[in-house]
């Protein structure tokens, strides 16, 4: 029989907030975490809107030394690891290092490194670049730092399926743990990719929200004056554990990982099927897993990008996998108010039904002024509220066809 898998920390570093409670206050009150992109000169660009990490400091969490030998994403997967192991009542190499592991998604690696050290080689000379260039940039050194840091000798990976990465990453910690093969891992994700190079290409492909002049009210999922996600970036990670495990240890339980599904569209390298093909199976596979009916699930954190494809096809996909059902469900979109983390944010809507869940709290969609016509739903508009959560799901679904469902319900012994 497959082991029972709970949750006992998390940790994350957004727009919102830069630790759990933080974000979470901000989340309830429908803050707005996207302004003016001004990391850099973005004079030339169509899109000069971000959601950026505010006041950031990996110091409190690491040598200065150390912080500067990481690319920024991995700087937000450390200090994220760290809060969810704190959360959980554990302190680096506590626990059996060998039954613990980390597995982290992340879509485009350590860009800013990239970019820099490329001028600096084209510029300069290949003797110019920086001696650590290739761990500083490559998309594993992420989970290997983590690893390093709280000394987990357990499977230590990286997930990259895009925006579906950090739910693929905690659905398959969460297998490893139910087969046997760890007690605890740290999954979720990691991006940060706020450069001149990734802001262009997605720029270019038409795909990001140009409402510059009023940044606040530019992710709008399901809204009919949608015109595209804003980037943004940051961690989310939470600290998966075998139900036993947590309950030797005396381990505050927020809530049980139940049920995981992905698949894969394989019809367009950016686009989701028409139909919502891939996304559909994707929920009724998470709901398979945990053995629960459609009928059992109250609230949908839906991927809901704020593009104007996306929203209407999930919209159908959950229509087809709910039914009648579709009409009582709550469903909203936190890329309303963090914008779209790419490869981490699963990680950060992991955590938001978590503690929805925990709080029996409905979260808002930002921004809904107006619903796209073939956006029918009850997406939450604008103001969260209390109410009953036994079931919660999170979906994400990236470029490359993934999809990627995890599922959530409140825990009984």
């Amino acid at each position: 029989m497959a082991r029972r898998v709970v949750i006992t920390g998390m940790g994350t570093v957004n727009p919102l907030g830069n630790n759990v409670k933080d974000f979470w206050r901000a989340v309830q009150a429908g803050e707005n975490g996207i302004g003016l992109l001004d990391r850099f000169d973005t004079t030339d660009f169509t899109s000069k809107i971000a959601g950026q990490v505010k006041d950031f400091a990996p110091e409190k969490s690491m040598e200065g030394k150390e912080a500067r030998r990481m690319d920024r994403f991995t700087q937000f997967a450390v200090v994220s690891s760290l809060e969810a192991l704190a959360d959980a009542g554990l302190a680096p190499g506590t626990a059996d290092p060998e039954r613990l592991g980390i597995i982290l998604g992340n879509g485009i690696g350590g860009i800013e490194t990239l970019e820099a050290q490329a001028h600096r080689v084209y510029d300069k000379g290949p003797k110019a670049m920086h001696p650590l260039f290739v761990p500083m940039m490559i998309s594993n050194e992420a989970a290997g730092n983590v690893a390093i840091r709280v000394q987990a000798f357990g499977p230590c990976s990286v997930v990259a399926t895009a925006c579906a990465s950090s739910n693929d990453a905690i659905g398959h910690a969460w297998n490893i743990i139910r087969d046997g093969d760890a007690d605890l891992m740290i999954a979720g994700g990691t991006e940060a990719p706020l450069t001149p190079l990734s802001l262009a290409g997605f720029c270019q492909l038409q795909a990001t929200s140009t409402r510059n002049a009023d940044p606040s009210h530019a992710s709008r999922p399901f809204d009919k004056d949608r015109d595209g996600f804003v980037m943004s970036e940051g961690s989310g990670v939470i600290l998966l554990e075998e139900l036993e495990h947590a309950k030797r240890r005396g381990a505050r339980i927020y809530a049980e990982l139940a049920g995981y599904g992905a698949t894969c569209d394989a019809t367009h390298l950016t686009a989701p099927h028409p139909q919502g093909r891939g996304a559909i199976r994707a929920m009724r596979l998470a709901l398979s897993t945990a053995g629960l009916m459609p009928t059992d699930v109250d609230y949908v954190n839906a991927h809901g990008t704020s593009t104007p494809i996306n929203d209407p096809i999930e919209t159908k996909a959950i229509k087809a996998v709910f039914g009648e059902h579709a009409g009582a469900l709550k469903v909203s979109s936190t890329k309303s108010m963090t914008g779209h983390l790419l490869g981490a944010a699963g990680g950060v809507e992991a955590i938001v039904s978590i503690l929805a869940i925990r709080d029996q709290f409905f979260p808002p969609t930002r921004n809904l002024e107006e619903p796209d016509a073939e956006c029918d739903l009850d997406y939450v508009p604008n103001k969260g509220y209390k109410g009953r959560i036994r079931v919660a799901i999170s979906n994400a679904l990236g470029f490359g066809g993934h999809n990627s469902v995890v599922l959530f319900r409140e825990f009984e012994a």
